[in-house]
């Protein structure tokens, strides 16, 4: 006997990873069920094609970032913080998250609750005149900055994937944040 929900998980972890990796169109469904210990027709079955894999499976990283590491309206910089290390500790969030910006916008287009929910968190701490949203917008930009950037740019002072850079980097996130919510 089959697990369904076991089924639908595995996919949906794989093709997180085909599509972090390859994007939408360089994801490949019989990757994914290869990877996921299924078949194609399963994927059909449970997400209706691969758009809706591809969607579900973005929601899903999303969902997890967001389970994983919830806003702290008490403590932005160190919740900036946080996100930072999330994503070097899951970039494949982060470049799934891209593709869908690039390849597929009307999947990234939609509010998630999350997204809704993170808002109210912050909204009471807000510094005028910047809203909610621009709170969150900044926080990200900042906590993301360092897997966007340029490999190029950011191994000007050495290996990037050293562990004092890494650090560093992830302070500098800390101070932008808490510049940020005493610059008002």
């Amino acid at each position: 006997m089959r697990d369904a929900e076991a089924t639908k998980a595995r996919i949906l972890a794989a093709a997180g990873e085909e599509f972090a990796a390859h994007g939408f169109a360089g994801g490949r469904v019989d990757r994914i069920a290869r990877a996921a210990d299924s078949n194609v027709r399963m994927i059909y079955a449970y997400f209706g094609g691969k758009s809706g894999l591809f969607d579900a499976a973005l929601a899903d990283a999303l969902r997890r970032l967001a389970e994983d590491v919830p806003p702290r309206a008490d403590d932005l910089p160190g919740w900036a913080g946080e996100v930072f290390d999330h994503h070097q500790r899951h970039p494949g969030v982060l470049r799934l998250s891209m593709w869908a910006q690039l390849e597929r916008p009307s999947a990234a287009a939609e509010p998630l609750q999350t997204y809704v929910d993170k808002v109210e968190s912050v909204r009471p701490v807000a510094p005028p005149p910047l809203s909610p949203v621009d709170v969150l917008v900044f926080v990200y930009a900042v906590a993301q900055a360092w897997q966007l950037s340029p490999i190029g740019l950011i191994g000007l002072d050495g290996d990037p994937a050293a562990p004092h850079r890494i650090a560093a980097h992830r302070r500098s996130v800390v101070a932008a944040v808490t510049a940020m919510l005493h610059a008002g």
